[in-house]
C-alpha cells in the first residue's frame, strides 16, 4: 500500500494556521456526509478521520501527514443547508483562500460524488474551480455498495459523460475501487515530483 503512515496534524479554522508546506498536498471535497473521511480511513488503514451520521461535521479544514511528506487535507462539507449563510460563507472563503494561497502545492484534488445521485451542480462547480485554479481532480463516485453490480458501469459512464473526465466508482463499505483511487493519487505525487 502506498500510505506506509499517516497521522493527525491539525484543523485549520483561518490561513493563519495552515501548515508549513511540504512535498505535496491531496485535499479531499464533496458534498456533506458523501463519505470523505470514510474514504481517508480507508486510505490511511485506520480510523484518523472523524466520521458521523450527521451532514456537516467537518468545519474546519483538517491536515494529515502522509509518509513524513505529504499533507491529505480534509475540506468541509459543501452544500449543508442547515448551517447559517454566515457560516457557509465562512467556510467558502476559507476554501477559496486555501486554493488561492496553497494551489502550488496542491498535487490533486479528490471530489467524491454519490454516485447513487445525479450529478450536482456544487460538484459540477468544483471541478470549474480546480480547472481555474489548474489543479488536476480525481473524481470518486461513492456508495457503489448500495446499487446493483450492473449498475456501477453505468453510474461510471453518466458521471464521466457529465464531468468529462474518468470517473472511478469506489465503496466505503467493501472497499471496491480503493486500490484504483490509491494508485490514482500515488501517480499524481509522483507524476507532480513530490
Amino acid at each position: 500500500m502506498f500510505v506506509k503512515e499517516a497521522e493527525f496534524l491539525t484543523s485549520c479554522y483561518s490561513p493563519n494556521d495552515f501548515p508549513k508546506p511540504l512535498l505535496g498536498e491531496i485535499c479531499f471535497a464533496g458534498r456533506s456526509n458523501v463519505g470523505k473521511s470514510t474514504l481517508l480511513n480507508n486510505i490511511f488503514g485506520k480510523k484518523l478521520a472523524y466520521v458521523s451520521k450527521t451532514p456537516g461535521k467537518t468545519r474546519a479544514i483538517n491536515f494529515y501527514i502522509v509518509n513524513g511528506k505529504y499533507y491529505f487535507v480534509d475540506l468541509p462539507g459543501y452544500g449543508f443547508a442547515l448551517r447559517s449563510k454566515e457560516e457557509r460563507m465562512r467556510w467558502k472563503n476559507l476554501i477559496e483562500t486555501y486554493f488561492r494561497i496553497r494551489r502550488d502545492q496542491i498535487k490533486s484534488a479528490v471530489l467524491i460524488v454519490d454516485g447513487r445521485l445525479e450529478p450536482q451542480q456544487s460538484d459540477k462547480m468544483f471541478v470549474e474551480w480546480c480547472d481555474y485554479y489548474g489543479i488536476n481532480v480525481i473524481i470518486v463516485a461513492s456508495k457503489v455498495d448500495k446499487v446493483s453490480k450492473s449498475q456501477i458501469g453505468l453510474i461510471k459512464e453518466k458521471f464521466e459523460r457529465e464531468f468529462g473526465r474518468e470517473v472511478l466508482p469506489y465503496s466505503g463499505v467493501t472497499k471496491f475501487g480503493l486500490s484504483e483511487v490509491v494508485e490514482k493519487i500515488r501517480s499524481c505525487l509522483e507524476n507532480a515530483g513530490a
